[in-house]
């Protein structure tokens, strides 16, 4: 984990910030926000020659991640042009929508919103601190040093589940220094939960949520996995799970509080899909690259990296589907290394958000995914559930027994 501090100005990044380190190499899918006389939410390929809305083959992203190769699907559906890519970037950005032009959605619709938590050992320390201040951040600063002196350096290279595992939970015990958040981060069981209701993402360019009442908060940079409904991983893409520490800190009975807020959930900018320029062993080698700029000039950096985590991608699949069936699919995030120690106020204070952070998460594989805090109580609501998006779909002509 690196991160630093400094100064920097609050500004909107540029469309080309967006796409990955190499470009429109890759297979990528996205859904995207469409005017007109029928407006409405459509899927789409991003391709050199422009944006290609597949909707009249595959109305949900669900339904083209459930194709036997999704990447074949999006070759040899031509689908209708709507813009330039560069167009629908800079209409993507926040404050600079054109209502005649696309703006990027979260790529996922149907699909159940997962995440695995606890998964990386820098993160479960910074679990165990919340836990112990009680989600107070000043006291987190003075047991920051004990705890990592006692546990920090053993985790690393420990194998979830293993022999080795089991012994130290044993010292730990005796120790007094057991833990809820140690039992899922090196016992054999994961931490999955549920991490928002279907279609509630938001997508880059578009507001991520904290709740006034929090006061310790900060933003979480994950890889997120598209699996389809056969547990196949088809895909992944960016997302920030939006954590209120101060909330979870009291007790991790309040984690649907800290977690499942307005706006708390972005995933973006679109779902790189599988083919032969990407795959499972670029996610477990991928650095996710995380940039906060506050209006009043604070800078905060940090990187995720996937090479750390302690649980492989397709462990967490595969727990995650013990659990029950996913007939539309579903999002995993597969949780963070980062956790942003630096005191931004006040000694001992520690980092929390302020509104009108910008945030950025970016890696070479998978573009970048941009946010801007506000509260979630005044965020844009979320009113575009599941009866809307089907009678969306059905006023469009898009259900019919070829394209579900």
């Amino acid at each position: 984990m690196n991160t630093t501090a400094s100064s920097a100005q609050n500004t909107c990044p540029p469309p080309a910030q967006i796409l990955p380190d190499d470009g429109l190499t890759g297979t990528l899918v996205g859904r995207v926000w469409r005017g007109g006389t029928l407006p409405g939410p459509a899927v789409v390929a991003l391709r050199p020659d422009g944006v290609f809305d597949l909707s009249a083959h595959f109305p949900t992203m669900s339904t083209l991640l459930e194709a036997e190769h999704p990447v074949n699907a999006v070759r040899q559906t031509a689908g209708q042009r709507l813009c330039a890519v560069d167009e629908l970037l800079t209409n993507s950005m926040l404050g600079r929508r054109d209502s005649a032009l696309p703006w990027l959605l979260a790529p996922c619709d149907l699909q159940v919103v997962k995440a695995a938590g606890v998964t990386f050992a820098a993160s479960l320390v910074e679990r165990v601190i919340e836990e112990q201040a009680r989600g107070d951040a000043a006291r987190a600063q003075g047991l920051r040093q004990q705890v990592t002196e006692l546990i920090g350096e053993r985790l690393a290279d420990i194998q979830p589940g293993s022999p080795q595992a089991m012994a130290l939970k044993t010292l730990l015990q005796e120790m007094g220094l057991w833990s809820q958040y140690l039992e899922v981060g090196i016992g054999p069981d994961a931490e999955v939960f549920t991490k928002a209701p279907v279609l509630s993402s938001v997508g880059t360019g578009e507001e991520v949520g904290i709740r006034a009442d929090s006061a310790w908060n900060n933003p979480e940079p994950e890889v997120v996995l598209a699996v389809n409904s056969r547990g196949e991983i088809v895909g992944a893409t960016l997302g920030n799970d939006v954590n209120l520490r101060d909330i979870e800190g009291r007790s991790a009975l309040l984690l649907g509080k800290a977690k499942d807020n307005n706006a708390s959930c972005a995933i973006g900018p679109f779902i790189r899909l599988f083919d032969e320029s990407f795959g499972l062993d670029s996610v477990r080698g991928e650095t996710v690259h995380l940039h906060v700029t506050g209006a009043d000039g604070f800078e905060l950096r940090g990187i995720n990296t996937m090479a750390s985590i302690s649980r492989d991608p397709t462990d967490l699949v595969a727990q995650t589907l013990t659990a029950h069936q996913y007939p539309d699919g579903f999002m995993l995030f597969l949780g963070t290394l980062f956790a942003p120690i630096e005191d931004r106020d006040q000694p001992g204070g520690g980092f929390t958000h302020k509104l009108g952070d910008m945030v950025t998460i970016r890696s070479a594989w998978l573009g970048g995914l941009h946010n801007r805090v506000n509260h979630s109580e005044v965020a844009p609501p979320w009113n575009f559930g599941l009866r809307a998006f089907m009678a969306n779909l059905a006023a469009r002509g898009l259900l019919n027994e070829t394209t579900l």
